[in-house]
């Protein structure tokens, strides 16, 4: 933010309102989904806590924390970057900064690279082992499976994101097939289940259940729109960019 109002875009431009075709439009929609798609890794954080029911207070602070960074970040940076920002932003400052940029964000973007794994992995590894010794203690076999499935999920992503070079392209991807679901489509169906033979039972039950409802049709629809934007993003621009080490900004 800083390198960009020291130095911001030539011929800076911005737009109150622009004209997308529907596609790209729902591109940006499937993005912001992403930015708010940490509840996949909520029943894992949970599960660690010496008393659960502290999770909501870590959660409300956790909303309040990132809504209020992106809300002053996309604002900074849309001022001085214009509407030519590129995907990720700090490949919108001039190159050196940029390269300093990436360089101190590469921590964070490793952390995050790492929280996502770990919490794929424990899901796999529970599923496997639960019920078994192995679950709690360290065997040859914990050891090697707990290797052998975070390898396979680092492979797996790494493949994925040489396959699907343009990183605007490959969150709405991301966000159409997983974030949909755990973000809106999950929590639909996690009240339903709940409440089973109560939906009619009083006017709050109804009204909540028709919330419910409309919010699981909301992930459905994310899920099946975002695929077929992100589908014919990917189709239209990857091009010769696969596999290779050229700038996909």
């Amino acid at each position: 933010m800083i390198a960009l109002g020291v130095s911001p875009a030539p011929n800076l431009h911005i737009d109150a309102t622009r004209t997308l075709g529907f596609a790209p439009a729902f591109l940006s929609v499937t993005n912001i989904i992403f930015a708010y798609a940490g509840h996949v890794a909520f029943f894992s954080f949970i599960s660690e806590f010496r008393d659960p029911t502290e999770f909501p207070k870590a959660l409300y602070l956790l909303q309040a924390t990132d809504i209020s960074m992106y809300v002053v970040v996309a604002i900074v940076v849309y001022r001085y970057a214009g509407a030519d920002v590129a995907s990720p932003a700090l490949s919108s400052t001039g190159n050196v900064v940029m390269k300093v940029a990436y360089g101190v964000a590469l921590p964070t973007i490793l952390l995050a690279g790492v929280i996502y794994g770990h919490v794929a992995s424990k899901y796999v590894y529970v599923r496997l082992f639960r019920g078994t010794r192995h679950m709690s203690r360290r065997t040859w076999l914990s050891i090697g499976s707990w290797a052998a499935i975070t390898f396979i999920f680092w492979l797996v992503a790494w493949i994925i994101a040489e396959s699907i070079p343009n990183f605007n392209n490959l969150l709405s991807l991301i966000s159409s097939l997983f974030a949909s679901w755990f973000t809106y489509g999950m929590s639909g169906v996690f009240w339903l289940f709940l409440n089973w033979g109560n939906y009619g039972k009083n006017w709050k039950k109804i009204c909540l259940t028709m919330l419910n409802i409309g919010i699981f049709g909301i992930g459905a629809a994310v899920c099946g729109i975002g695929l077929y934007a992100s589908g014919k993003a990917i189709h239209d621009e990857s091009g010769s960019d696969v596999w290779t080490c050229a700038n996909t900004e």
